[in-house]
């Protein structure tokens, strides 16, 4: 793949498939695969608690998050385009399933091992399918802040599920009302050496962090939360730790179960959010000198979950921080995160023994920085004060997660962002041009009034794509301002720079203007049509053949030149 055009006479080598497959895995010198390689020991230290932290969030035993990891990394690394983003067990997706699968598991259909597969494995083949077909701008159906609301919501189940953790104290059953509830029942019998590790860790990575994104504060608090267990006998005073972990390769749990269909929705709902994170990724670390390749990518992250159900893990997703870790720890391609994923292997076979005394409470801490890092406060409260509609979308979207089911929430808030789109073409009203005087300009009259009308013309703008759901509005309106006119007008022009389509049902309100038109004497043209699409619709529908080909215009004062000759001359 080349980025620009050849220059002319040039002969352009044939890129061989495996080199296109694997260039991500390229740097930008030949010096700087140690610096990747050094880079991935500093990725694997950040990596380390928060696979682990983030596969316990789901309910899996640790060692599964070092595997999603793995897999994401690999698979990313044959198929992707960018090459500094790293993937793996991701905390904003993790919740949407969790209490998907552990349903499953409670009515007895399937172990979590299988549906989390399963899960993977949908997931996986609509990215991928999604990727093929260049569907990218999917990534864009959710609305800055309804997808602000929704990762709110996402920290705020965080909290909730961490908190009994990291107080040491019994965890309540439920919906998150229900747990709030139980965690307040159970202060008085607050753990303080559990308390003190939880909250230890947390503000040591928030310490690190304003030093250095580059400081795997996680890793040290984890480390210190080990060796106090081990010096001060935490266990023994009430502090739960993880316990030896398995040794070995993952097994491979094949999806034998007869729930497929229920874990279709939120399969759905997780490749979207995976889709819009990813796009988020790839355009914000893009590299120097190359466009982001969004669709290639979304193949790459696709293959990253085929792995995962092959690991035995679940889906994975791409990472906006250990991204930036990668980029800001000078990393410059796909050897990082697989460095990265080759220290996380020895310690998944051989290093299990190591992290028998890490405290749960350590890895609460965890999950509440993860929590504290994506709940964008500042960007709430800036959409609420510039638009306040807006604003309530974003409270309506944490409402939704935190109230109801976490995918039931997730649905809404898509349908909210869908909803908002549409209501901004719906609310689209045509509006009349004024000349600016002494030039053929015709502009919105605009707060100051400046701009001349000039009689028997009437010039209208619709600042919309013209769909089904502003057809009507459209039609209506430009009635409503013929009617509305002292002296009916001799000539209409609709000024269609902004249209940039058309779709069926707006041509056949497009076309019931002619009508009106020709049946009330009033001559109608259309100027500015720019939009490809829309040249294309107008011809298809009809609307071209009714309306005259001698009535589509350059320019508002193309059509007055040749419909209305004095009119024009006044300019």
């Amino acid at each position: 793949m080349t980025y620009g055009d050849a220059g002319k006479g040039k002969t352009v080598a044939k890129v061989p498939r495996f080199a296109i497959l694997f260039s991500a895995l390229r740097g930008r010198s030949g010096g700087s695969f140690g610096r990747d390689v050094l880079a991935g020991v500093t990725l694997a230290a950040i990596t380390i608690p928060e696979q682990i932290a983030t596969a316990r969030l789901g309910g899996f035993e640790p060692q599964v998050g070092f595997y999603a990891f793995i897999a994401a990394t690999l698979g990313f690394a044959a198929f992707g385009a960018s090459r500094v983003l790293t993937a793996g067990a991701d905390s904003t997706i993790t919740p949407l399933f969790a209490g998907l699968l552990a349903a499953l598991v409670a009515a007895g259909t399937a172990s979590l091992e299988s549906a989390a597969v399963a899960l993977a494995l949908l997931v996986g083949v609509m990215l991928v399918v999604c990727g093929a077909l260049k569907l990218g701008w999917i990534a864009h159906l959710l609305s800055t802040p309804v997808i602000t609301g929704f990762i709110a919501g996402i920290a705020v189940h965080i909290v909730v599920s961490q908190l009994p953790g990291l107080l040491g104290i019994v965890e309540t059953e439920g919906s998150l009302i229900q747990r709030v509830v139980g965690i307040i029942h159970h202060l008085p019998a607050i753990n303080p050496w559990s308390a003190g590790i939880g909250g230890g860790v947390l503000a040591l990575m928030l310490i690190s962090e304003k030093i250095s994104p580059r400081i795997p504060g996680a890793l040290i608090g984890l480390i210190a939360a080990i060796l106090l267990s081990l010096v001060l006998g935490l266990e023994q005073r009430g502090v739960g730790v993880l316990g030896t972990l398995p040794r070995g390769l993952p097994q491979f749990a094949f999806p034998a179960m007869n729930d497929w269909a229920q874990l279709v929705p939120v399969s759905l709902i997780v490749t979207l959010i995976i889709m819009m994170q990813t796009a988020a990724v790839s355009h914000s670390f893009r590299t120097e000198g190359a466009a982001p390749d969004v669709n290639r990518d979304f193949i790459g992250i696709g293959a990253g979950n085929l792995l995962a159900s092959v690991f035995g893990a679940f889906p994975v997703n791409a990472s906006p921080p250990r991204t930036g870790v990668v980029v800001s720890a000078g990393g410059t391609s796909q050897w990082v995160a697989l460095t990265a994923a080759g220290f996380i292997l020895m310690l998944a076979l051989w290093g299990g023994a190591l992290l028998a005394h890490v405290p749960q409470a350590a890895l609460a801490g965890v999950l509440m920085f993860v929590a504290k890092r994506i709940f964008q406060y500042e960007t709430i409260v800036k959409i609420a004060r510039e638009s306040p509609v807006e604003g309530g979308l974003v409270l309506l979207t944490i409402i939704a997660i935190v109230l109801l089911p976490i995918q039931t929430g997730a649905a809404i808030g898509i349908g909210l962002s869908l909803l908002h789109g549409v209501a901004v073409y719906t609310r689209t009203s045509p509006i009349v041009l004024h000349r600016l005087p002494g030039t053929t300009i015709w502009w919105p009259p605009g707060r100051a009034g400046i701009g001349e009308t000039v009689e028997g013309i009437t010039v209208i703008a619709f600042q919309a794509p013209l769909l089904f759901a502003n057809a009507e509005a459209f039609k209506a309106g430009v009635l409503r301002i013929i009617e509305a006119a002292e002296v009916r007008p001799s000539l209409v022009v609709i000024e269609a720079s902004s249209i940039v389509d058309i779709d069926y049902t707006a041509a056949q309100a497009l076309l019931e203007v002619v009508d009106y038109c020709h049946e009330h004497q009033v001559q109608l043209a259309i100027s500015r049509l720019e939009s490809v699409r829309a040249q294309e619709a107008i011809q298809r529908f009809g609307v071209l053949a009714k309306l005259g080909p001698d009535r589509l215009f350059h320019s508002v004062n193309e059509a007055l030149i040749a419909l209305a000759p004095d009119a024009a001359a006044e300019s």
